[in-house]
C-alpha cells in the first residue's frame, strides 16, 4: 500500500505588518499519498503558494501541523531542515532563474546539487537526467542558448539531481507556450509513472484537466477536488482529446472536520441568493441548498392569496 507522502492538518498562516493582517491559510487539511501527481489550482491570493512553500521548508505556519515523508517539518533544526530542503524535496520555480547558474553550462547546472550533497559518478547521473528530460544533446549549452522551454526542462533534471522522494513545482509552464507547456506535463507524467510523487501549483487550467487528482484552494482552505474520470485515466498522452474543451474530471465539494463546505460563487448566482444565508434540508436523502427569500416570497404569496380568497367569501 502506498504511504502518506503529505499529511497537512489544520494550517493557519497569519501574516502581518503594522497596518494590516493578512489570513493566508485557514485550517488547511490535505493527504497526498507516494506516487501521486497531484494539481493545486487556485486563484492569486488563495493560499496555494503559501502551502507549497511550507511543503518546500522555505515558510512555517501560525497554527497546524505538516508530515512530508513521515517527518514533521515543524520540529526540525536548522541543520535537519537543511538535509530535508537538499535530499527529501525538489523544487522547480516558474522563474527558472532561481534553478539555473548561466555562466554554468546545462550539465554543470544539474551536477552543481549533487556535489553539494558528495553524490558520487555526478556527470554520469546528471547526463542520465539530462537524457530523461530531453535535453541530453544540449549538455554543453549555457542557458543564454536555450529557449524558455529548455531551460525549464534543465531546471527539472537540477530539481531531480539528488533523488528526491518528492518533486514540487510551482507554475512551471507559466512562462512558455502551449506546445512546450504540453511536453513539460509530459516530462512529469513520464516521472510520475516511474513513481515520483509529484505536487504541481498551476494556473492552467488544460494542463489541470489532464491530472488524476486536481485539488482547489479557495480562501486559505482546500474547496473541491477533482478527480479524472475513469475512461480518461489511461488516455492522458492522446492526441485527439481536447483538454481544453472536453469535460474529464468530476468535480466533488469537501466538507472538512468543522462539517463546513465552500459552495461555488456561480452556484449561489445560480438560485439568486443576495444575502449570506441559505436553507439547508434534507430532500430524498440529499441535502438540499435553497434561497430563503424564494420561499419567504412564496409563503408570501400563498398568504395574500388566502387572504384574497376570505375577502372574496
Amino acid at each position: 500500500m502506498p504511504e502518506t507522502m503529505i499529511k497537512a492538518d489544520g494550517l493557519v498562516k497569519i501574516y502581518k505588518s503594522k497596518q494590516t493582517e493578512v489570513l493566508a491559510l485557514q485550517g488547511l487539511d490535505l493527504e497526498v499519498e507516494e506516487g501521486e501527481l497531484t494539481a493545486i489550482i487556485g486563484n492569486s491570493g488563495s493560499g496555494k503558494s503559501t502551502f507549497l512553500n511550507m511543503i518546500g521548508g522555505l515558510d512555517k505556519p501560525s497554527a497546524g501541523s505538516l508530515h512530508v515523508g513521515g517527518k514533521n517539518l515543524f520540529r526540525m533544526t536548522e541543520g535537519e531542515l537543511v538535509r530535508y530542503k537538499r535530499d527529501t524535496v525538489g523544487f522547480v520555480w516558474q522563474n527558472n532563474g532561481r534553478n539555473l547558474l548561466p555562466y554554468l553550462s546545462a550539465i554543470e547546472n544539474v551536477m552543481l546539487p549533487m556535489c553539494l550533497s558528495g553524490t558520487h559518478k555526478r556527470r554520469a547521473k546528471a547526463m542520465e537526467l539530462l537524457e530523461q528530460v530531453g535535453m541530453g544533446a544540449k549538455k554543453h549549452s549555457r542557458m543564454n542558448m536555450l529557449s524558455g522551454g529548455e531551460q525549464q526542462r534543465v531546471a527539472i533534471a537540477i530539481a531531480l539531481a539528488n533523488s528526491p522522494k518528492l518533486l514540487l513545482a510551482d507554475e512551471p509552464t507559466g512562462s512558455v507556450d502551449t506546445r512546450t507547456a504540453d511536453y513539460i506535463f509530459d516530462v512529469f507524467t513520464e516521472l510520475n509513472k516511474g513513481g515520483q510523487t509529484v505536487l504541481i501549483v498551476t494556473h492552467d487550467v488544460a494542463l489541470s484537466k489532464k491530472v488524476k487528482r486536481v485539488v482547489a484552494i479557495r480562501d486559505g482552505k482546500i474547496s473541491s477536488e477533482r478527480v479524472l474520470k475513469e475512461i480518461y485515466a489511461d488516455r492522458l498522452k492522446e492526441s485527439s482529446i481536447d483538454w481544453r474543451k472536453e469535460d474529464t474530471q468530476e468535480e466533488y465539494a469537501i466538507v472538512d472536520r468543522a462539517g463546513r463546505v465552500q459552495i461555488p460563487a456561480e452556484l449561489l448566482e445560480a438560485i439568486g441568493l443576495k444575502g449570506n444565508k441559505v436553507s439547508v434540508g434534507v430532500h430524498d436523502g440529499k441535502v438540499v441548498i435553497s434561497n430563503p427569500q424564494e420561499k419567504e416570497a412564496k409563503e408570501k404569496e400563498e398568504k395574500e392569496h388566502a387572504e384574497g380568497k376570505g375577502k372574496s367569501k
